[in-house]
């Protein structure tokens, strides 16, 4: 079987390489810049969701379409690659969407998911779909700054949040995309134990021996924050709607179904601390 990984050497694409490797296979890393992509160990395409060229998907079986980071147009970004998986005759489609889906409170980050399992539902291409809950790491990635303020900001107030390492996603890919019997299945992916952003501070200054204390924001006023820290307005507000929409359970999932997959529990969000903090 050949599996092909768009965004191969972002940071869920390389984690998703070597979770296929370590069962066995050797992906097709699919990069818009190849010389990043030389260090993966596997064969790798030149491949643009900009473009989205069929003739590198030649001879691909699955295509696991990790969303892409590049805000502009993202749902017309996956369509063409749907479009040239489809050209090029591509068996099965693995997608990495949000958590609820059509169901989540975001209006602003879920809306290209949203599209995206639309345009792979009218394609007729048979799809899994992975519907990836938040990453510990998105919390994590700012402690520096939490340390030298003493501070974690933000607008999910005291909801409760069933984030995962990157790893613990990674490993669904790999599971998902090496087994067709998952074709037609959608899976609502999200870490075993919820916490809060309370409990997330509590551990950093814990670990850390620093005091850190979680001041929770209006939406408008993290939104402003963000703004502040240098990040486009536009951006600065759909992060904030995903963070204020965490009270609405946007970012809650009690299923334990990615636990399930991986075959053993998620990784604790101490664990990803104490990562961080390394």
């Amino acid at each position: 079987m050949t599996i092909a990984i768009t965004g191969a050497t972002g940071q869920l694409g390389r984690l998703a390489i070597a979770a296929l490797k370590a069962r066995g296979a050797s992906p097709v890393a699919l990069a818009r810049s190849p010389e990043k992509a030389a260090d993966l160990g596997v064969p790798v395409r030149a491949f643009d969701y900009h473009s989205a060229d069929p003739a590198a998907l030649a001879g691909v079986e699955t295509l696991v379409l990790i969303s892409s980071n590049d805000f502009d147009d993202r749902a017309g970004q996956h369509a063409r690659v749907i479009a040239a998986a489809k050209a090029a005759g591509v068996g099965r489609i693995v997608y990495t969407s949000i958590l609820k889906g059509d169901a989540s409170p975001m209006k602003y980050l879920a809306a290209d998911h949203i599209a995206t399992e639309a345009t792979l539902k009218a394609s007729g291409l048979p799809a899994t779909i992975l519907r990836n809950g938040w990453y510990t790491e998105n919390y994590t990635g700012s402690l520096g700054a939490a340390l030298a303020h003493g501070a974690m900001i933000g607008a999910a107030g005291d909801a409760p949040l069933s984030t995962a390492a990157r790893k613990d996603y990674a490993e669904a890919i790999a599971v998902t995309a090496l087994d067709a019997a998952h074709a037609g299945q959608t899976y609502e992916l999200a870490g075993d134990t919820a916490y809060t952003m309370a409990d997330l501070a509590a551990e950093v200054a814990r670990q850390s021996g620093k005091p850190v204390a979680w001041v929770p924001m209006a939406e408008a006023d993290y939104a402003k924050a963000l703004e502040g820290f240098g990040l486009p307005a536009g951006f600065a507000a759909a992060l904030a709607d995903s963070d204020a929409s965490a009270q609405k359970g946007s970012l809650h999932d009690s299923s334990r179904t990615l636990s399930r997959l991986i075959g053993h529990p998620t990784t604790p969000f101490a664990e990803t601390v104490r990562a961080a903090l390394a």
